[in-house]
C-alpha cells in the first residue's frame, strides 16, 4: 500500500513539475520539466537522504563515540524488528530529530545535540522510536522525496521571471503564466508537502509510543522539543525550508497552528492523542505535560525502566560520593552528551 502511494505521489508531483514547465516555456518547456523530473525522480531515490543530511551537516556516530544514543537506537530497532539504521548526531541548539533513508535497510536516523542535552534518556528514546516508526511505516522515502521536489519547484518558481522573459519560449499564457510559475506552483507543493507530512505524523506518534512501550514518554518530549523550537532558531532549516516536514517538530518559526498552512499538527493535539493512548494502555506513571504550565521532569528522579533494559532509576551512590554536594544536571548524559571529540566537548 506505502508503494502503490508513494507512487502516486511521485505522479503527481511529476505532473506539478510539468505544469510549471509548460507555464514557464509552453509545450517545450513541459518536456524539459519531465526530463528534470525523471532526473529528480532518480537522483531523489538513491540520494536525497544523503543530500538532506549533508544540508544539515549531519555526523555518523557510533557505540564508540556515542554510547548512549547509538544503544537506545539500536535497542529500539530491535524492540521494533528493524535493521538497525545509520545513526546521526547534527551539531545544533535547537532539540529535534528526523530519519530518512529509501527503505529500512537504508534507513538513518538523527538527533541533534539540543535534544540530547534537553531531555532525559526516556524522553529521547520516545522520539527516536518515532523516527523509526517512519522508517517502519516507509515514510521516510516518501517524505524525503517530496522535500526534494518541493525544494525544486520553488526553485523553478523563483527563476521563472527569468526563463519566461524570452518571447521566443512558445509561452503560450505571456507574464500571466510566469507570474503563476512565481507564486502558485511553489504554493502547490508546499500543500503537497504539508499534507504529506500531516497526515504521518499522527501514526508515527502512536507506532513510536508502542516501541517505546509509554506514550507519556513521547508527550514531554513532544513538549519540551516545540518549547525549544519556538526559542531557539535552527539556521539550517531557515536556508533550506523544504526539509521542515522531516523533523518531528517543525524547525521554523511562526508556523504553530493546526491548519493547512502548518508543516506540523498542532503539538496539543499531538499530546492530547498521546494521552488518551495512555490512558488505553493503563500507563499511569506520570502526567504529560500541558503547554499552557510545563513542568520539565527532573533528571534525578526515579524514572521507569526504559526499552533499551536499562533502568533511567539512579543507582545507590558510594559512601564517599554521598559526601560530596550535589552538582546541578543540564542533562542525563553527562558533559560530553554528543560523544565525538572536538567542537562539541
Amino acid at each position: 500500500m506505502n508503494t502503490i502511494r508513494t507512487a502516486m505521489l511521485l505522479a503527481a508531483m511529476t505532473a506539478l513539475f510539468m505544469g510549471v514547465g509548460f507555464l514557464i516555456g509552453g509545450s517545450g518547456g513541459m518536456m524539459i520539466a519531465l526530463v528534470v523530473a525523471a532526473g529528480t525522480n532518480l537522483f531523489s531515490y538513491w540520494n536525497a537522504d544523503k543530500m538532506v543530511l549533508s544540508m544539515n551537516r549531519a555526523v555518523e556516530v557510533d557505540e564508540k563515540n556515542a554510547p548512549e544514543y547509538y544503544a537506545i537506537v539500536q535497542a529500539l530497532a530491535k524492540q521494533a524488528g528493524l535493521p538497525m539504521p545509520k545513526t546521526y548526531l547534527i551539531d545544533n541548539p535547537q532539540p529535534n530529530a528526523f530519519a530518512t533513508g529509501r527503505n529500512p535497510q537504508n534507513a538513518a536516523v538523527a538527533a541533534s545535540t539540543g535534544l540530547l542535552q534537553r531531555l532525559t534518556h526516556e524522553e529521547v528514546a520516545a522520539v527516536m522510536a518515532h523516527e523509526l516508526a517512519h522508517v517502519q511505516h516507509r515514510d521516510t522515502l516518501t517524505m524525503t522525496i517530496v522535500a526534494t521536489f518541493a525544494g525544486a519547484i520553488s526553485m523553478l518558481g523563483n527563476f521563472a521571471f527569468f526563463l519566461g522573459g524570452n518571447r521566443d519560449n512558445n509561452n503560450p499564457f505571456g507574464f500571466v503564466g510566469v507570474l503563476a510559475a512565481m507564486i502558485v506552483a511553489p504554493f502547490a507543493a508546499m500543500i503537497v508537502q504539508m499534507a504529506v507530512s500531516r497526515t504521518r505524523e499522527y501514526e508515527a506518534d502512536r507506532r513510536g509510543a508502542e516501541i517505546c512501550g509509554h506514550p507519556l514518554w513521547l508527550a514531554s518530549a513532544l513538549d519540551k522539543i516545540a518549547r525549544g523550537a519556538e526559542r531557539i532558531p535552527n539556521p539550517d532549516a531557515e536556508r533550506n525550508p523544504a526539509m521542515a516536514h522531516l523533523f518531528i517538530i517543525n524547525p521554523l518559526h511562526g508556523e504553530r497552528m493546526d491548519s493547512l498552512f502548518s508543516t506540523h499538527p498542532s503539538t496539543d493535539n499531538r499530546i492530547a492523542a498521546l494521552q488518551a493512548m495512555a490512558r488505553e494502555m493503563g500507563d499511569g506513571a506520570s502526567q504529560a505535560p500541558r503547554r499552557q504550565a510545563p513542568t520539565p521532569p527532573r533528571v534525578d528522579e526515579p524514572q521507569a525502566a526504559g526499552p533499551w533494559g536499562k533502568s533511567a532509576e539512579p543507582e545507590q551512590a558510594e559512601p564517599e560520593q554521598q559526601a560530596e554536594p550535589a552538582r546541578p544536571k543540564s542533562n542525563p548524559w553527562g558533559r560530553n552528551p554528543t560523544g565525538p571529540k572536538g567542537r562539541w566537548s
